[in-house]
């Protein structure tokens, strides 16, 4: 099981991944990164790690997300071809 995060980690993280939605990707570093420069408020170590890895798990669900969509629509064609 995983470690839960607290209510002020996701709002910052969906707050940001909303406002600079080019700016973060899927490494964790380089997310890092971006949030020493662009949170919104100070950030100590620890809160910046826990955001940014985070949002490193909000792209990848957004990314599944997209790719079932795409799966779907393919079979939805398929079968509209079919009949």
């Amino acid at each position: 099981m995983g470690r839960v995060k607290t209510k002020s980690v996701k709002r910052i993280a969906k707050y940001l991944l909303e406002m600079y939605p080019d700016a973060f990707n899927k490494d964790f570093q380089h997310n890092k990164q971006v949030l020493k420069e662009k949170s919104p408020v100070p950030l100590t170590k620890k809160e910046r790690n826990k955001i940014a890895g985070y949002i490193v798990r909000l792209i990848k669900l957004k990314e599944k997300a997209i790719e079932k969509e795409t799966e779907r629509e393919q079979e939805e064609e398929v079968e509209t071809e079919e009949q």
